[in-house]
């Protein structure tokens, strides 16, 4: 295997309700655990979302509310999914825009503490479109050589997201195997927050990425108009989010 691993990379995937990261749920997920010695451990769960699935996710993933009415809630399950997938690094499909953030916002609604800024990301799709612009099921089949049999099915989205980025890896001697500098290469902006609502500019300091301030240092924005800060604490907003706001307000006020 040429990825070079110094803990374990946790390849995942969700099936949700829908796109809101803030409100919809995941109605499955499915991980491979990867281990430095070549190791796999896989293990999909389906879950209830305490919401109704919209007719339009279930033409996507075909997950039903009847499917998902005797499974547990992500409540149930948080606290032995933070223990198969903490302290070990991340890597998805579009996972850095979407999954990593949605996965924090159940742990949050869950009351679980995992800090999972402290992983590396590897956005397999990141690569891919840096590389060859396309679609998993394209991706599938340009690196692997095979169709994607159920796609949007969690678990072969997460293993064939896992044959891509090992795909990937043999193809190209330009991108890195270690996984902290593959995480660099993976990720489209060096984010702040996990939904990177902030980013880093090239000298490291925090821009805001959205909304009548992007592109304002976050910093400056604070000082000139305390009234943002109040609002970014009441909004709905991860907490991923609030908290790197909070970390830059309280640097303003040491200076």
């Amino acid at each position: 295997m040429k990825l070079k691993l110094t803990r374990p990379l946790v390849f995942f995937d969700l099936e949700t309700t829908g796109t809101n990261i803030n409100s919809d749920r995941i109605v499955e997920i499915s991980v491979i655990k990867l281990m430095p010695d070549g190791m796999r451990y896989e293990k999909t769960r389906r879950l209830n979302p305490e919401m109704h699935i919209p007719e339009e996710a279930t033409a996507v993933h075909h997950i039903t509310d009847e499917d998902v009415a005797n499974e547990p809630t992500f409540r149930q399950i948080a606290a032995s999914l933070k223990q198969l997938i903490d302290n070990c690094d991340i890597a998805g499909f579009n996972s850095n825009r979407f999954d990593v953030p949605l996965l924090d916002r159940e742990f949050e609604r869950a009351g679980i503490d995992i800090d999972l800024t402290r992983a590396r990301f590897i956005d397999v799709q990141t690569i891919y479109h840096k590389k060859e612009p396309r679609t998993l099921v394209a991706a599938y089949r340009y690196y692997c050589d095979k169709e994607l049999e159920g796609a949007h099915g969690a678990l072969a989205d997460t293993r064939a997201t896992m044959e891509v980025l090992l795909a990937q890896l043999e193809r190209y001697e330009d991108v890195p195997c270690e996984v902290g500098a593959l995480s660099e290469y993976a990720q489209a902006n060096k984010n702040v927050d996990l939904m990177g609502r902030l980013i880093y500019d090239d000298q490291n300091r925090e821009v805001i990425n959205f909304g009548k301030y992007k592109g304002r240092l976050a910093e400056d924005v604070l000082s000139t108009d305390p009234g943002y800060y109040s609002w970014i604490m009441q909004g709905d907003f991860p907490r991923t989010t609030k908290n790197a706001f909070t970390r830059i307000k309280l640097r303003g006020r040491k200076k």
